[in-house]
């Protein structure tokens, strides 16, 4: 007995050892630089453009077979996951290498003659489900599908391989000042939450009502009690089976998808705030602004950084004040889903041109204000001088994830352009459902379709996967074993829903 006892004890302090190990591994951390975390990020465009001109010069994810499933996995998933990981020290090669897949393909001769392309077809249930008619005021783009589908994927990959030591420590999420990839991650997902938020006030702006306040908030709600539910979830998960956290991230008690429910109730009760500020980028940027200020000029900075843990707002600070930045950047993401989503958009100052140019100009010239706002933010020669700090969500932090979004719009909406012109040419609904299938990747739509859901399951396999491989001591074969295994289940059960025509709302 004297024994058993003696090797439960053992076990347990093992245990706590690792978990030890483990917290430390993804504490304390400095981040890289911006212009890595940028070339690493310009692999999704780039990998869009491969898939595009292997579809419009060769249809060869039409039909869809097995084979152009796996080749649609190996781009839009397998390059992903290498540039993370066996190419996370030389994203720019790896670029060079999909560049150069892209030209050779320019380069074969087409599969079909251009004056006899053939219409592209879509699965018999896909054309039924969209009856001819005419488009409606808003329309789903390609560009936003393969956005958001990497935006997924990424994510989904970085939240299991940051506990691995084959995924460089400089991409995880930095303890308090300075860049990351995963930082960008977490902001880049609360934007393109943002984007398709729009949606709504688009829909209510073109049929000319006005929903009361109350209705609007009650609305909001419904929407963010799965989210918070989820929030509580993890939060029980995470202290009964003594999961390794990292506190500093949200606090003790506060997790993201606590951040992601209350952001739509917020939202709507700013909403009444356009009357003063007639735009979601100025309100952005307002409270972006107004925040920075606050933490500049009082004593909250330090209360957020240095506190002791004595109550539950204490407990929470950085959960709880971070909000502020990310319903910020929430409002940009917002803002540009308001420019990019209407079918005719009216953009002023590109009178006269065609929708697509229009809007790619449109997009470049908010992207330029982006990034000039970042500049001038954080350098330290001609502007502030102020440090990105995810933990904050600072006004520096806003800004860098709201100019580093638009400008990956900005690709994918390039790619668009040049290779599927015809989406924006479509007589009628139907006719736009085909060619927007046609300009996207099945697997990226499959992501998109049920985002909330598959990142659900991201979360649940990468608890699953922490409580049965000791991670940190696997080899980089090992590693790469898993970390593919484990997308390959996610991509399957997103495909799998597809196919059988399921979408959960969460």
């Amino acid at each position: 007995m004297a024994n058993a006892g003696t090797s439960t004890n053992v076990t347990a302090a093992a245990a706590r050892t690792y978990k030890q190990l483990k917290e430390d591994f993804v504490s304390n951390l400095s981040g890289g630089s911006v212009t890595e975390i940028a070339q690493v990020c310009a692999v999704a465009p780039v990998v869009a453009l491969l898939w595009s001109v292997l579809q419009a010069r060769q249809s060869f994810f039409k039909p869809y077979t097995a084979l152009a499933f796996v080749v649609d996995f190996l781009l839009n998933v397998g390059a992903l996951l290498l540039s993370v990981t066996l190419y996370s020290s030389a994203p720019l090669l790896l670029n060079i290498l999909l560049l150069t897949a892209a030209a050779f393909v320019c380069a074969v001769p087409t599969a079909l003659p251009s004056g006899r392309k053939k219409k592209p077809q879509l699965p018999p249930n896909a054309q039924s489900k969209t009856p001819p008619g005419p488009p409606g005021v808003l329309s789903t783009k390609p560009f936003l599908t393969n956005y958001r589908g990497n935006m997924l994927v990424v994510t989904c990959i970085c939240i299991l391989a940051v506990d691995f030591r084959l995924f460089p420590r400089r991409f995880a999420k930095v303890e308090t000042w300075g860049t990351s990839l995963m930082d960008m991650g977490v902001g880049s997902f609360v934007f393109s939450a943002g984007i398709v938020a729009s949606r709504p006030v688009l829909k209510e702006r073109a049929e000319g009502t006005t929903t009361p306040l109350a209705t609007r908030l009650a609305r909001s709600l419904r929407h963010s009690l799965p989210l918070l539910a989820l929030g509580f979830v993890r939060l029980l998960s995470v202290k009964g089976l003594d999961y390794a956290e990292h506190v500093t991230e949200y606090g003790v008690h506060w997790n993201f998808f606590f951040t992601l429910g209350l952001l739509p109730p917020f939202v709507v009760l700013f909403q009444s705030a356009l009357k003063l500020v007639p735009s979601y980028a100025g309100l952005a940027l307002l409270l972006g602004v107004l925040y920075q200020v606050v933490l500049e000029s009082t004593a909250l900075k330090a209360y957020i950084l240095a506190a002791p843990r004595t109550d539950l707002l204490s407990m929470n600070r950085e959960g709880v004040f971070s909000f502020w930045g990310y319903l910020a950047i929430f409002l940009a993401g917002q803002d540009t889903g308001m420019l990019v989503l209407p079918r005719n958009p009216t953009i002023r100052g590109f009178a006269g041109r065609s929708k697509r140019f229009a809007l790619l100009l449109s997009l470049t010239a908010w992207s330029l204000v982006w990034t000039a706002l970042y500049f001038f933010c954080t350098d330290y020669a001609y502007g502030a001088g102020l440090t990105v700090s995810r933990r904050l969500a600072n006004l520096p932090y806003m800004l860098w994830v709201v100019a580093s979004n638009s400008t990956l719009v900005l690709a994918f909406c390039l790619v668009d352009v040049l290779c599927f012109p015809a989406f924006y040419r479509a007589p009628d609904a139907k006719a736009e459902k085909e060619a927007h299938d046609a300009a996207t990747s099945r697997v990226l739509r499959a992501y998109n379709r049920n985002g909330l859901a598959v990142f659900l399951l991201a979360n649940l396999l990468t608890g699953l996967v922490n409580m049965t491989v000791r991670t940190l001591d696997v080899s980089s074969v090992t590693t790469m074993a898993v970390l593919v295994a484990y997308m390959t289940v996610l991509t399957a059960a997103a495909v799998g829903l597809d196919m059988y025509d399921i979408t959960i709302k969460l």
